[in-house]
């Protein structure tokens, strides 16, 4: 055993992104908090956020407006009281994070205050989203990384990876209460032990189960796969928004293009040059992402392309630059002017729209467990996430689980002594290919039979191989000591187990899932939920 090392918090928050930071500042002024920050701190899904996040501020917009658009875009499977909850709680959200000095885009003042620019997105009907430029999320991640490295009650680690929850039922206690975590510290090489009176996961989604994804490295579906092993139920993991417009380049395949392109006036056109859009739907590019991402999807393999393109150079050089100055610049390192040319696009694997199932208090089935951001299911997103409110999910939801644990938290006694990791039976591997195999295989597989468009045919076979895999990655974590890699992988598998059972169960299309076997829309739609059989 490698110098065991034991922490004891009143909260851990396993996650450093939007949802993972506002909670911590939400609870610091009356807790001990602990923040596990897998990378750096500022390494997440949040940083690279670009479109914004939407609230009604304009007089000519409402709320009910908010809520209707939400709804349509999740094709019947939004909850309808979560939705005007968040909706009804955005401009709240917003003004807390313009405390915070999130520098969000102006134009001019309005008796004294500052005008904030609005933009619009795909499934909005109002300008309604705030934003910072085009690189929304870099500026809460800064803002937020700043305001919590101050406090003096929050604890940061960063290169610390979660292994799995620690709960009462884990350890043959009475009750089904969390109690603490077992993480993993990359640069001591070393697993560690975290009581908690309460752990909070905000540790984003799992695209990186795809082999074409948007998000960062270190999006590889943990949160769900911890909680589904400590007995949580899952919901809608069928349903993954694979953003339209990624660009397509050698040199920058995970670079998403902003769908405040589209908002802006950008068009989507054929490799001739020609639109397509208006030929799938009458909003055009300002379809849902859902639809969108299936017309280019059906145009690539109509035309047996290797991408689509994105358009925005009939708008003015300046408008261009000063919006979307960081797209302007990452493009012309690959040699695309945007403001001359069209950008070749495919869509990639961005959002994960389902997770672990929580109330409007962000609770999950264990006590003293909470999940926030994309890592949850909360309702808002049904079958298919309206842009720019995932950002604003991970403020709302964070706010209600501050409000949630301190609550509770005088009522709430420490953790038990935590038994330390037993790693006495295990060895160091000199067969890391085996890893490194079994990833490529699973994203690849992924992507071609549990994609934007699926069949049963192709889920069966994705069933199949997930199978194979979990037994190899199983034997090999029994028997060798843990690293990062080993680790996400079996996230990985555990998460895409999820997606194809849900998809498998889901016998309709609706919003992100589309089968061949079920084109048509059932008339009675409910969420897929998985239920775990024993905690593990």
């Amino acid at each position: 055993m490698k110098d065991p090392i034991k922490y004891l918090c009143d909260v851990l928050i396993i996650g450093s992104g939007a949802a993972g930071l506002s909670l911590a500042l939400k609870l610091a002024d009356h807790a001990k908090v602990q923040v596990l920050s897998k990378g750096a701190l500022s390494e997440g899904s949040t940083l690279y956020a670009q479109g914004g996040i939407a609230a009604v501020f304009d007089e000519t917009d409402s709320i009910e407006s908010h809520v209707s658009d939400t709804l349509v875009a999740g094709a019947g499977l939004c909850d309808p009281a979560v939705v005007e909850l968040t909706a009804r709680q955005a401009p709240g959200a917003i003004q807390w994070l313009i405390d915070q000095g999130v520098p969000f885009d102006t134009q001019g003042s309005n008796n004294g205050a500052p005008a904030y620019h609005l933009t619009r997105e795909g499934g909005h009907s109002h300008r309604r989203i705030f934003h910072a430029a085009d690189a929304t999320g870099r500026a809460v991640q800064l803002t937020l990384n700043e305001q919590v490295q101050r406090h003096p009650n929050i604890h940061i680690l960063e290169r610390v990876n979660a292994l799995d929850l620690i709960t009462s039922a884990k350890l043959g206690l009475s009750g089904n209460r969390i109690l603490g975590a077992y993480v993993w510290n990359r640069d001591k090489e070393r697993v560690e032990t975290i009581g908690a009176r309460f752990v909070a996961l905000a540790t984003g989604g799992a695209s990186k189960v795809y082999q074409y994804t948007s998000n960062p490295d270190v999006s590889s579906g943990d949160g769900i796969a911890m909680a589904w092993r400590a007995g949580c139920r899952v919901a809608n993991m069928e349903f993954n928004q694979f953003h339209p417009t990624s660009l397509f380049h050698p040199d920058d395949s995970n670079f998403l293009l902003t769908e405040a392109l589209r908002g802006e006036g950008a068009l989507l056109k054929r490799p001739d040059g020609t639109r397509f859009m208006p030929d799938y739907d009458e909003r055009a590019e300002l379809a849902p992402r859902d639809i969108v991402a299936r017309a280019i999807d059906h145009e690539m393999k109509r035309l047996g392309a290797e991408c689509m393109y994105l358009d925005i150079s009939h708008k003015p050089a300046d408008f261009i630059i000063k919006h979307f100055p960081t797209i302007y610049q990452r493009c012309l390192k690959v040699g695309i002017d945007m403001t001359r040319q069209a950008m070749p696009i495919v869509p990639a694997a961005h959002y994960t729209c389902g997770g672990v199932m929580v109330d409007q208090q962000s609770q999950t089935d264990i006590n003293g467990l909470y999940a926030i951001g994309e890592v949850s299911y909360t309702g808002l997103h049904g079958a298919n996430r309206m842009a720019s409110n995932s950002l604003l999910e991970c403020i709302v939801f964070a706010r209600a689980a501050g409000q949630d644990i301190l609550a509770k938290l005088d009522d709430t006694p420490a953790p038990p002594s935590l038994p330390l990791w037993d790693e006495s039976q295990v060895s160091d591997s000199d067969e890391d290919i085996i890893i490194h195999h079994n990833w490529h295989e699973l994203r690849l597989f992924m992507w071609d039979y549990v994609g934007i468009v699926r069949s049963d045919k192709r889920l069966e076979r994705a069933k199949r191989r997930i199978d194979l895999l979990q037994q190899e990655i199983q034997e090999y974590y029994a028997n060798f000591t843990v690293s990062n890699n080993l680790l996400e992988l079996r996230n990985l598998v555990q998460v895409a187990e999820l997606i194809v059972r849900s998809a498998m169960a889901r016998k309709e299309s609706r919003g992100l899932h589309y089968t061949l076997d079920y084109p048509e829309l059932l008339s009675d739609p409910t969420p897929t939920i998985l239920t775990p059989k024993t905690a593990r």
